[in-house]
């Protein structure tokens, strides 16, 4: 084991979902859900999911959902040169949404129930400090910034035709719906969320990531060293007034900074 006192260049990851105050006064799980895992090479998968509140089992689908798609990219032994190959990316997206998508419906299968009870949306991302790359059914937002400080939402919340409707992993006609972005830069942030906090973190009328929001968090992960103690005051920011006066619904927020190696 390395012993000496050279940082080692890593993500740091900041991650929590929390219930909103709308099902909490109505004693309702959350229905959101997240996982991530690092994988060797610096190879980030993260996934997030918002289950519908109209899903009696939206909760269970989101959590099969995110599981299963971290499942399946950590098995798919990705590399950061395998990375380099557009399509390569392209299929490791659509194959661990597809995973996501069988394991929801086998779910459903398992406990004598209609795909759509399990009903949820589902963003997946594969992050290097050379690239990002996100898959996204539903609503919610993906953003990255690069070494330029440049922020630009990778994903736009798909709302469906109406106000408050939005395509979930179960639709009929959801694979057809799926966004797809591969933006290759140097990455320094990347960042995720589920639909409660997309009025707070994207100008809705031009689609462009509110910088007010992103930045101050990158600069809070960046020097979170401490993981528990960081994952407790994220907790604590998405349950602080600030948030809970602009929106009342369960809310997922995945942060991570890559941190370049200090001799």
């Amino acid at each position: 084991m390395n012993t000496t006192s050279k940082q080692i260049s890593h993500w740091r990851v900041v991650a929590a979902s929390v219930c909103g105050t709308s099902h909490i006064r109505n004693q309702q799980l959350c229905q959101d859900a997240h996982h991530w895992q690092l994988l060797p090479g610096n190879v980030l998968v993260v996934a997030a999911a918002d289950g519908a509140g109209s899903a009696s089992q939206g909760k269970v689908g989101a959590m099969v959902a995110v599981e299963t798609a971290i499942e399946n990219l950590a098995i798919q032994e990705i590399t950061r040169d395998s990375l380099t190959d557009d399509s390569t990316v392209q299929s490791l997206l659509h194959t661990s949404l597809l995973a996501a998508k069988k394991a929801v419906e086998d779910e459903a299968l398992a406990c004598s129930k209609q795909p759509q009870d399990l009903a949820t949306t589902l963003i997946i991302m594969v992050a290097t400090p050379e690239m990002v790359a996100v898959i996204q059914i539903g609503d919610g937002l993906a953003v990255a910034k690069n070494s330029q400080g440049n922020l630009v939402a990778l994903t736009i919340p798909d709302n469906g035709e109406h106000i408050n409707e939005t395509t979930f992993l179960t639709s009929p006609d959801a694979l057809n719906t799926a966004q797809m972005r591969l933006w290759r830069e140097s990455i320094v942030n990347i960042g995720v969320l589920t639909d409660g906090l997309q009025m707070l973190a994207l100008n809705m009328v031009i689609n462009e990531p509110h910088k007010p929001f992103f930045f101050p968090l990158f600069d809070f992960v960046e020097n979170a060293e401490d993981q528990k103690l960081a994952h407790e005051q994220l907790v604590r920011f998405l349950g602080s007034e600030r948030i809970t006066q602009r929106t009342d619904d369960d809310l997922t927020l995945i942060l991570a900074g890559f941190k370049s190696a200090e001799c």
